[in-house]
Parts: structure tokens; sequence; C-alpha cells
């Protein structure tokens, strides 16, 4: 694998990674912490060091370690495979199901965090910053 290959595989596997975090907080309210999938892991007899997920979570390294893969999936209820980005393996029915409630919650928060932010703009110019955001949403 070139180096180049090496980064976008990282980039990947941190996409699905941060993916699965997100239909995690749909699904319970909050982010699973490190702690949690890592206890979660031990408990499988796998380890997982905290730089090493900060890695894999940030795209920083690519991670091939079929023992953690298998772990973390176990710990968010997808298959290995997509996991471990093996082609033709498509998204888990349960992250397709979350992936539009999640892009709500993204636009709703950026709505909020755009009128706190802008205070006294005009309820016509939110709209507007509205209805932008409702058609990104749609087309993502």
């Amino acid at each position: 694998m070139t180096e180049d290959e090496n980064k976008a595989a990282a980039l990947d596997l941190a996409k699905r990674l941060r993916l699965l975090l997100d239909v995690a907080i749909a699904e319970s309210g909050s982010e699973p912490t490190y702690s949690q999938i890592a206890a979660y892991l031990d408990q499988r007899g796998t380890s997982l060091s905290r730089s090493r997920w900060t890695y894999m979570v940030n795209g920083h390294r690519y991670v091939q370690d079929p023992a953690v893969f298998k772990g973390l999936a176990a710990f968010f209820d997808v298959d290995a495979a997509f996991l471990a980005g093996e082609d033709g393996v498509a998204i888990p029915a349960k992250v397709s199901a979350q992936l539009d409630l999640v892009r709500s919650m993204r636009a709703a928060k950026v709505k909020s965090y755009a009128a706190r932010t802008l205070g006294d703009i005009s309820p016509k110019a939110l709209q507007a910053i509205s209805r932008f955001l409702d058609e990104e949403m749609t087309h993502s």
C-alpha cells in the first residue's frame, strides 16, 4: 500500500468510525467514551490504547487489526467487514436508518448556533439561512 493509499484508508476508517459515533449519539443521546469502548474491547481480550483510538478516529494512521475491528463492530453492532472497509460491503441498515436523523440533528445545531451567534439578525435572514441549511441537508 502506497503512502497515499494508506492515508486514504485511514481517512476512510475515520469517516466510518465517526459515522458510528454519530449513530450511537442519536440512539443513546451521548457519545460513547474511549473508556467505554476500551473496557468493552478489554472484556473480549482485545487491547485498544487511547493513542491508537485517537489515530483511528481522526484518520492520522491506518490501523489494520482484525481483532480491534471485530471488537469495535460488536460494540457498534455492525458487521466487521463494514468497519474494515471491505469492497462491496453496504452501509448497515441500522446506520442508514439513523443517517437522516443525524443530519437533521446537525442542521438543528447549526441553525441554533447561527441564531445565537448572529443575534439581531432579521427574521427574514434567519429564514433564508434555515432554508439554505435544509436544502444542503437534502443534497447530502
